[in-house]
């Protein structure tokens, strides 16, 4: 559909942070470092990890904790170093179909919003079963990138 994408995403592992009690906006900057000083070291092995791409963060309904998420490396994927921040952990992501709606410029969480429910009501429209209480909100550029930005929103397939 030219509106949205099915993608069928395999098994991987994601290093996570959960932020509670903050804005949306607040949760993904917070969240964003303690997931950078994990690929700049700050693990068991002291090791630097390159930065992937995209950032997810996890948005529940009427809910203020914010999963925040870095895609693990495929090198890292087999063992990734264990974070030594006791807010982050390492998670597995079982192999998922997902709806995406992608769009540009800069995403604030109330554009994430706004797009997640355009999504949302094209899937009901065309009665696809999805996972209606939660969705993924997924960037892919450096805040430092002006133009041609990457920005989408994901629902889970029931």
């Amino acid at each position: 559909a030219k509106d949205y994408e099915l993608r069928q995403y395999e098994t991987a592992k994601w290093v996570s942070t959960v932020i509670r009690g903050e804005t949306q906006k607040e949760a993904m900057r917070q969240g964003f470092w303690k997931l950078f000083h994990y690929i700049q070291g700050k693990n068991e092995k002291e090791m630097r990890i390159d930065m992937t791409v995209p950032v997810t963060c996890l948005v529940k309904s009427g809910c203020t904790d914010f999963k925040i998420s870095f895609f693990v490396p495929f090198e890292h994927q087999d063992s990734p170093p264990q974070p030594t921040d006791s807010d982050v952990f390492i998670e597995e992501r079982k192999a998922a179909a997902i709806f995406t709606r992608s769009f540009g410029g800069f995403a604030s969480p109330e554009k994430y919003a706004e797009e997640a429910e355009v999504l949302a009501r094209i899937l009901r429209h065309r009665g696809q079963p999805f996972h209606e209480d939660f969705f993924y909100t997924a960037g892919y550029d450096s805040p430092f990138k002006l133009f041609n930005r990457h920005n989408e929103v994901w629902y889970f397939k029931k």
